[in-house]
């Protein structure tokens, strides 16, 4: 134990940790300079405002830019932006990015996605309604007819077609309620006179 604090206090030593030290240093200062020349340290691109735009004319200027991109899927469809056009960007326009950044798009469908219409023959206007904006369908407008159910649903229309449960209709589409207004039609009454 003696010999080796012994060591410690030699001249050989103490020479040997200097160079060991000053290696150190010399290293930590050629490891940062080369991290600030290879990750372009305090050198930003502003990330332009992509909104609106179509898909070719973002790879454009994303190119223009020195950024790289990747397109997510969008399931809403937004009718205030053009079909096939940049409705959300990440990062957001005007932030400051390094070059070469991935900035991540969600682009607009070409339309609504399609709904199943449910099933509301022999419900209630108001439950049939309440059904159908589930869905994300409207109620245009509502018809009566002659039958005995008071405001129970009897047919579907869209656009002046008959639609049956289980067809698909593009989501925000508007249906017309054909219900019964709660008198007998003529043809029954006629019938049950005639026994």
């Amino acid at each position: 134990m003696k010999h080796f604090l012994g060591f410690l206090k030699s001249k050989t030593f103490l020479i040997q940790l200097g160079l060991a030290l000053l290696a150190l240093v010399v290293l930590i200062f050629l490891a940062l300079k080369w991290l600030k020349s290879s990750t372009n340290h305090g050198e930003f691109v502003e990330v332009p405002d992509f909104s609106k735009m179509s898909v070719m004319e973002m790879r454009d200027a994303v190119e223009e830019a020195g950024l790289r991109y990747q397109i997510l899927d969008s399931s809403n469809y937004n009718p205030d932006y053009p079909r096939f056009s940049i409705l959300e960007q990440n990062p957001p326009a005007g932030n400051k990015v390094k070059s070469n950044r991935k900035i991540y798009f969600t682009v607009n469908p070409s339309g609504y996605k399609k709904v199943t219409v449910p099933d509301i023959i022999q419900v209630t206007q108001r439950n049939a309604t309440s059904m159908l904006r589930a869905v994300g369908l409207d109620v245009q407008r509502v018809t009566y007819i002659d039958e005995l159910g008071k405001d129970m649903v009897y047919n579907m229309k869209h656009k002046g077609k008959y639609v049956k449960p289980g067809d698909k209709l593009p989501k925000t589409s508007k249906i017309e309620l054909i219900c019964g207004n709660g008198t007998i039609p003529g043809s029954a009454r006629v019938q049950a006179d005639s026994n």
